[in-house]
């Protein structure tokens, strides 16, 4: 079939002797409706198939949309909105003791928000997921961008167009100064503001501004950065309390701490061999003036080791100065006393002794606590106490104690200056062989009877020394001495200093990616038909943000000033 292409764009089509006569006719159809770029259809019932992406096709495509710019952004943002809950919602690994009151204040509505995990986030599914997907999508957005920056640090400036007039800035003027003489001034000029040049026989490329980039992708790794150090932190992390008494010590184990909030991964193996004793705890406070009682100092006196076999190393831990033992931090964060006493029963037996950890309720430490006595002989019932410890128990001038009318028993200042136990007891049964854990610091008695004295409820108050009966025969008690406690808290956090960098980083990267404007600027020197020189300039911002024009007129300037001419000032057209 030969065909023939005539000037009013028709095609005419002339039969040949082994064509098709209905495919003929369907040509000449298509030619009579003007060249239609609808498909042809043929005389059979074959259909026409739209390309179909496939598996791979789709996958391609959903790893795009994962690693675009917008996306990360999108969960940047949802992983913030996931961060919110913690704030107002009690979390399970810091307060479980809250968790629990909310279970009881608000049943139903706490059940519901356990199945979505609300109760502990960051361990949950859902913002495992975003997590993930973040640290994907910015992984697949860092990686192809630093390979094309990389590329782009190594290629040259482009040539200049022909036409630098269409130039958003450009300058133009004739010198009497030599092309070469010019193109050497405009050479050493760019070089001074930093550019990077791509010279040519009669004109110079130059391009700076490649920081911007730099900067911006600084940014997103840094961004990568601190997701990866959360990661660590979350997955490795060791943090927990411990109160020590005077003469008492801690060793780096699971059991050993009374709290703790341990990573994902964190088991026995993952903790450092260390530990330390207590030898005594100096506290200090203001005695006089407006700020009486206000604490000015305190140091912890230790002993350490590392490993099984590990030496011991005298030490202090004062606060903001922690003991450093590895990667691991042991921190001051708070001290308090813990009064001695000396419990036997109806028979004689020691039944408790040693000292017990009360909690400050104010500033004078007057503290609080209870004494709990299960191991009496046999036969017996337990015994319990709520007790009361001033350190510095107010007096009249007859010697007995002064009570504030709203409060109570106080104390007046923090140091032990005049140190009294206040105790009322119990007998009975403490519940401590039900298996359910208790309280250390709040005494079970609705198994108990409560001592009385006649009508009036057994209370006494103990200065150090003093020993007292009873009543109903149960035994004695005496208090024998005070020691002062530590409460110390172990830190381990493996991603602190990447995420540190990072931020810096990041403050960098964002930093050049605002400040620093990319640049282009051709120069063009070549002799004139009239044997002048005509210097043209030519400037591009590839960037938004103004002041190219103010930019390359400076360059105008500092050239003419390199390479005189003698004509008058040149002005940059925008």
């Amino acid at each position: 079939m030969s065909i023939e292409t005539h000037s009013d764009d028709v095609v005419r089509a002339d039969p040949g002797p082994d064509d098709d006569p209905e495919r003929v006719a369907a040509t000449e159809a298509r030619a009579g409706a003007g060249m239609s770029t609808a498909p042809v259809q043929d005389s059979g019932d074959e259909e026409i198939r739209q390309p179909q992406l496939g598996a791979v096709g789709w996958l391609r495509w959903l790893w795009r949309q994962l690693t675009s710019m917008r996306v990360a952004l999108i969960l940047l943002f949802l992983l913030s909105i996931a961060a919110t809950p913690p704030t107002l919602i009690p979390q399970r690994p810091v307060s479980p003791i809250k968790v629990s009151q909310y279970f009881r204040d608000h049943p139903t509505r706490a059940k519901i928000m356990d199945k979505f995990q609300l109760f502990d986030v960051f361990s949950s599914w859902w913002f495992a997921s975003i997590y993930i997907l973040l640290f994907v999508s910015l992984l697949g957005c860092i990686v192809p961008r630093c390979w094309a920056h990389a590329k782009t640090l190594r290629a040259k400036p482009p040539e200049a167009p022909r036409n630098l007039s269409r130039m958003p800035a450009y300058a133009r003027w004739e010198t009497s100064a030599d092309p070469d003489a010019v193109l050497a001034a405009a050479r050493a000029t760019l070089k001074k503001r930093r550019f990077r040049l791509n010279p040519g026989s009669d004109t110079i490329a130059a391009e700076k501004g490649y920081a911007r980039e730099t900067g911006n992708l600084l940014f997103h790794i840094a961004l990568f950065g601190i997701l990866v150090a959360f990661a660590l932190g979350s997955l490795y992390s060791v943090k927990g309390g411990k109160i020590v008494v005077e003469g008492g010590s801690f060793a780096n184990v699971l059991t050993q701490y009374d709290d703790r909030q341990f990573g994902a991964l964190v088991d026995e193996d993952n903790l450092e061999p260390f530990g330390f004793r207590l030898k005594s705890v100096d506290q200090t406070f203001q005695p006089t003036g407006a700020k009486r009682g206000e604490p000015r100092s305190f140091t912890a006196h230790i002993e350490s080791w590392y490993g099984h076999e590990g030496k011991d190393k005298s030490g202090t831990i004062r606060v903001n100065h922690p003991l450093q033992v590895g990667d691991t931090k042991v921190f001051m964060i708070a001290t308090g006393y813990a009064p001695e006493v000396t419990v036997r029963d109806a028979k004689g037996k020691i039944a408790y002794k040693g000292p017990t950890v009360f909690l400050p309720q104010d500033g004078n430490r007057t503290s609080t606590g209870v004494i709990k006595v299960p191991d009496v002989s046999a036969g017996l019932k337990q015994l319990g106490f709520d007790a009361q410890f001033l350190p510095s128990a107010p007096m009249d001038q007859d010697g007995n104690l002064l009570v504030d009318p709203k409060r109570g028993p106080i104390s007046v200042f923090p140091s032990l200056l005049n140190p009294r136990l206040m105790i009322s007891g119990y007998e009975g049964d403490l519940g401590m062989d039900s298996g359910v854990p208790q309280n250390y610091y709040a005494l079970k008695a609705n198994k108990m009877s409560k001592f009385m004295d006649g009508n009036d409820i057994w209370r006494k108050a103990l200065k150090v020394g003093d020993t007292v009966d009873l009543p109903n025969g149960a035994g004695t008690i005496t208090f024998d001495g005070v020691k002062t406690w530590a409460n110390f808290q172990v830190a381990s956090e493996p991603g602190k200093g990447l995420a540190l960098i990072s931020t810096i980083a990041a403050i960098v990267g964002l930093v050049l990616s605002l400040f620093v404007r990319r640049r282009r600027m051709w120069v063009r020197a070549a002799e004139g038909p009239d044997g002048h020189t005509v210097v043209e300039v030519g400037g591009l911002a590839r960037t938004e943000g103004g002041g190219l024009g103010d930019e390359v007129q400076e360059f105008v300037d500092a050239l003419r000033e390199a390479a005189p001419a003698n004509s008058p000032g040149t002005k940059v057209k925008e």
